[in-house]
């Protein structure tokens, strides 16, 4: 009898299993699947003083061969703050960390964040082929009021330089703003916003969110804990590894070296070892480090739904998500999962 239980519980288990729906398996679209390559990058703001913007043409060049047509960032939306602000009780910190105040855009167009948000859509809709330089600085007024300052200053790259000055909606304020935004060091600047311009993109689309952030009961009590679970070997190796990255950043070459690091095949897994994976084995009675992981991983859902969102203006496209090489193994699982979206390894580009 027990024989007979065994048997039937497997046919069960068999028969779950058979009929458990694989999005994974079902890639077929009508026309080209629509590509997708996760950047993993570091947070240049955090770079040694050693890196100048100028060491990042290599990697530009390489990512510009592959002709991405939709750039998203690691960067939350206007709109979301724009909701993030109301919300003051439970977001007031994430504000304060992520989101620029669009306030001096809306006085200087008449536009808040929904209203700018729709009339961005609403010009890139009957974009012309050849737009004047009036059109584009509306249109980086427009986005600035909108709160998406990355796509902004494609924008204002795209303009000649004789023509990146104040008018049509920018004034002077938010066109020394834009101009001073061209250096600071900041993948969505020095990178994306870079890169789309270079490629005749209009825009790059922001897929951060902190919608999941929520203020932490006992904070430093929290904050001690998952600092004990990160003190491990694996952390030490990735600090290490770092540093040693960090001294060559002031040329071509090793900014190279540094994205070939953090896009290798087997980096997510070390991230994981170093961080998540330590926190979900941290053992407080409270769960701190369960709660941590619970927070990164619907951070990294909504992200992902955030760029197949951006991937869907232009099916059969290329994606060229740029996300802060702790995300990349999450976003890559996610994407993957995608129907319409297959992924292509940054790895092959930066041999």
């Amino acid at each position: 009898m027990r024989f007979v239980s065994a048997l039937s519980a497997l046919a069960v288990a068999g028969a779950v299993q058979a009929q458990t729906f694989d999005p994974r398996l079902h890639k077929r679209v009508a026309g080209q699947p629509t590509e997708v390559m996760v950047l993993g990058t570091p947070h240049l703001s955090g770079l040694p003083e050693t890196f100048t913007p100028a060491a990042l043409e290599p990697l530009l060049d390489r990512l510009a061969a592959w002709q991405p047509t939709v750039i998203t960032i690691e960067a939350i939306s206007g709109e979301q703050c724009d909701a993030l602000r109301r919300y003051p009780a439970r977001y007031k910190d994430s504000v304060e960390a992520y989101c620029w105040d669009p306030s001096p855009a809306a006085r200087a167009t008449g536009l808040d964040v929904p209203a700018a948000t729709a009339e961005a859509e609403r010009l890139l809709a009957e974009w012309p082929a050849r737009p004047s330089a009036a059109q584009r600085r509306r249109l980086a007024a427009v986005f600035l009021a909108a709160g998406n300052r990355a796509s902004a200053l494609v924008q204002w790259l795209r303009l000649p330089p004789a023509e990146r000055r104040a008018g049509d909606g920018l004034d002077a304020a938010l066109a020394t703003l834009l101009e001073r935004q061209r250096a600071r060091r900041n993948e969505d600047d020095l990178i994306a916003a870079v890169l789309a311009a270079r490629l005749g993109l209009e825009r790059v689309f922001p897929a951060d969110d902190h919608s999941s952030d929520a203020p932490v009961a006992d904070q430093a009590v929290s904050g001690r804990a998952i600092e004990a679970a990160w003190d491990n070997p694996a952390t030490a190796s990735r600090r290490a590894e770092d540093e040693a990255l960090g001294a060559g950043l002031g040329s071509g070459e090793g900014v190279l070296r540094l994205y070939r690091a953090y896009n290798a095949p087997g980096y997510p897994q070390r991230v994981f070892a170093s961080d998540f994976g330590a926190a979900l084995a941290e053992p407080s009675p409270q769960g701190f480090g369960r709660g941590y992981v619970a927070a990164w991983e619907v951070r990294n859902l909504r992200m992902a739904a955030n760029v197949r969102e951006a991937a869907a203006t232009r099916p059969g496209g290329r994606v060229l998500a740029i996300v802060g090489a702790s995300h990349r193994g999450y976003f890559e699982a996610y994407l993957s999962m995608m129907h319409d979206m297959r992924l292509v390894p940054a790895a092959t580009l930066l041999r």
